[in-house]
């Protein structure tokens, strides 16, 4: 049985295939890597959903691929699962192909071969039709709605989406130069972090706060944690997450996203919060999933676990999805503060930066404390100043006496 094998959700709408890793007549297991692609988050392995043996590969490095785009035909006597699966009757594939997706979508082949021709991923349609069928009005109005998106988007910005130059600098004539070509994320995430820069207005707060008897805690854990032989090291980033989890569950306007018109907010009832994770390949943002019912012994047994999967490169699109709130720590590589970009359509990110030893008055002497600065950066179309104070007071606070994590 031939079955097609489609690019699943990897979290964007485009990205590189950078490695081919099978070739024709490779006999493939469920799970196995196939292509290796760059995204502007991560560079991704993906999985073959089944046991198979590879009949045609039509893609090659260099191409842009999408989710939903076909990338192989398998030769396979195991029919996945039918919540995986998406037959069609199309007149130009063959009556026992068969289509790989990861959410079934209910559409005639004519609706099918029409998305495919605007590039458009039919899992993010909803369908009116009987059963919520997508029909071609479906399609239409959400092409319109894009359209019109994008109209409106520019229509508000009167600044081009790119810097212009002048004038073409010639900077041999000063000196010796050496031209380094960026890597793709590079490029990539530059795009994301100039729109995100140049089209959400920036806000940053910068507050200091006071974990000498958080330390004194954690460490005390961690050598408990050590004479008992469990694996795990409690971070300081196990604190932040859940400091901040209380904070948005307190202030619900800081774990929302404007709708694409900008004329509704929308308020998670969920707390995920994605943490920065420096890595050879670039930056990557991993999603922890409902940090609110987890306690700081779970949050850091996953800390270690996802920090070695993303070094390690194996972090799946799933593990990058779905964040409300974002933390970027510097603090074991230096700064005293600095101004994180908001990560959309997230509309707030806690920036930590290196704790370091200072004199505070404490109404008869100064005492030497463990100070840690932290900078808030929040959307101020959503956020306004008042706002952004109490919730960087209120991490301030929690971090300074962790009691307030349990009241």
């Amino acid at each position: 049985m031939t079955i097609e094998i489609h690019v699943p959700d990897i979290g964007t709408k485009t990205a590189e295939v950078t490695e081919i890793l099978v070739q024709i007549g490779d006999k493939v297991t469920v799970d196995q890597s196939i292509l290796t692609v760059e995204t502007e988050k991560a560079s991704i392995e993906i999985p073959s959903p089944l046991t198979g043996t590879v009949k045609e590969i039509t893609v090659k490095i260099g191409d842009q691929i999408s989710p939903g785009m076909l990338v192989m035909f398998f030769n396979s006597e195991n029919v996945p699962t039918s919540d995986m699966l998406d037959i069609t009757s199309d007149q130009d594939m063959m009556s026992s192909s068969l289509i790989v997706s990861t959410k079934y979508v209910h559409a005639t082949p004519l609706i099918r071969r029409l998305a495919r021709e605007l590039g458009i991923d039919l899992s993010k349609i909803e369908g009116s039709g009987t059963k919520s069928r997508i029909l071609k009005e479906d399609i239409q109005n959400y092409v319109k709605n894009i359209i019109q998106y994008h109209e409106e988007a520019g229509e508000d910005s009167k600044s081009p989406s790119e810097p212009v130059l002048l004038q073409t600098i010639d900077y041999n004539s000063f000196g010796e130069t050496q031209e380094i070509e960026l890597s793709r994320i590079q490029k990539l995430s530059g795009k994301k972090l100039y729109s995100n820069w140049t089209t959400i207005p920036h806000v940053t707060h910068f507050d200091k706060t006071d974990i000498t008897e958080l330390e004194i805690f954690r460490n005390h854990q961690n050598d408990l944690a050590t004479k008992k032989k469990l694996d795990v090291k409690i971070t300081l980033v196990a604190f932040i997450m859940k400091s901040v989890s209380l904070a948005l569950e307190k202030m619900p306007r800081f774990n929302s996203s404007l709708s694409l018109d900008k004329q509704t907010l929308i308020l998670k009832k969920y707390i995920n919060i994605g943490v920065a994770v420096d890595t050879i390949n670039g930056l990557v943002v991993p999603v922890f999933q409902a940090v609110k019912t987890k306690g700081i012994i779970q949050i850091a047994h996953e800390l270690t676990e996802v920090a070695t999967k993303a070094r390690l490169n194996k972090l799946a699109p799933s593990d990058m999805h779905g964040g409300c709130f974002t933390i970027s720590s510097l603090g074991g590589l230096g700064t005293t503060y600095f101004t994180p970009i908001i990560n959309a359509p997230e509309v707030a990110i806690l920036g930590i930066s290196k704790a370091q030893i200072e004199p505070v008055w404490n109404g008869k002497k100064f005492i030497p404390r463990l100070m840690m600065p932290i900078s808030l950066s929040f959307d101020h179309r959503v956020i306004d100043g008042a706002e952004g104070a109490r919730f960087i007071t209120m991490i301030k606070n929690t971090m300074a006496d962790i009691r307030y994590l349990v009241m």
